[in-house]
């Protein structure tokens, strides 16, 4: 099991950019498949980015499509997510999260949280003047 840590989180004004890094140890996330989720105070987690292990799968939030990119350096073993255009509304904890793919998953729509069974500690990113 890979073991995952954030960072690059903080306080950005809206309009702002942040890029996100996920460091991944204990195994390479070349066959996992992986994703960044995010959760606001009262609201429940949700998924924001995915992109399955052979990249062929992307999927995003509608609400950041066009603003959010995810991400993989194979070289640093990391995994990333821009986020441009910072809106308040993206105000939340963000996580990485990855799963070892033994076969290839293509998903149609945004993922559970049960389908990951490795998680960062997460990272804090508030948008506010």
């Amino acid at each position: 099991q890979v073991q995952l840590v954030e960072s690059g989180g903080g306080l950005v004004q809206p309009g702002g950019s942040l890029r996100l890094s996920c460091a991944a140890s204990g195994s390479t996330l070349d066959d996992n498949a992986i994703a960044w989720f995010r959760q606001a105070p009262g609201k429940e987690r949700e998924a924001v980015a995915y992109m399955g292990a052979s990249t062929r799968s992307i999927l995003y939030l509608d609400s950041v499509k066009g603003r959010f990119t995810i991400s993989r350096d194979k070289a640093k073993n990391t995994v990333d997510l821009q986020m441009n255009s910072l809106k308040p509304e993206d105000t939340a904890d963000y996580y990485c999260a990855a799963r070892k793919m033994y076969d290839d998953l293509i998903l149609f729509r945004l993922p559970k949280e049960s389908m990951f069974d490795s998680w960062g500690q997460g990272t804090q990113v508030t948008v506010s003047s």
